[in-house]
């Protein structure tokens, strides 16, 4: 895994996640607007600090283990904010 791998995975994994919330409030106009606007928020919060966090280990001595790391919290806290999306859809959809 290098640099660039790593930059791709969160941009298309966070990415996809805002583009699913998108759909959902495109398919659904005003039911937990606030509450998925919320998600996108966390969402783009979590892509600046995975992003800051590659950047920074991008000069460590062992750059691979670092990036092996932040891509597991990356799909770890993804699909924590998935499991809060379908709770979201739930909710509004009254199921």
């Amino acid at each position: 895994m290098n640099l660039r791998d790593i930059k791709k995975d969160i941009e298309y994994v966070i990415g996809a996640f805002v583009d699913d919330c998108t759909l959902f409030l495109n398919m659904n106009p005003g039911k937990n607007a606030d509450e998925i606007a919320n998600l996108i928020d966390k969402a783009v919060d979590l892509y600046n600090d995975l992003r800051d966090k590659v950047v920074k280990s991008a000069g460590a001595e062992k750059p691979k283990a670092c990036y092996t790391s932040i891509r597991k919290e990356l799909l770890e806290k993804t699909d924590a904010l998935y499991d809060e999306l379908s709770a979201a859809v739930k909710k509004g959809l009254g199921k």
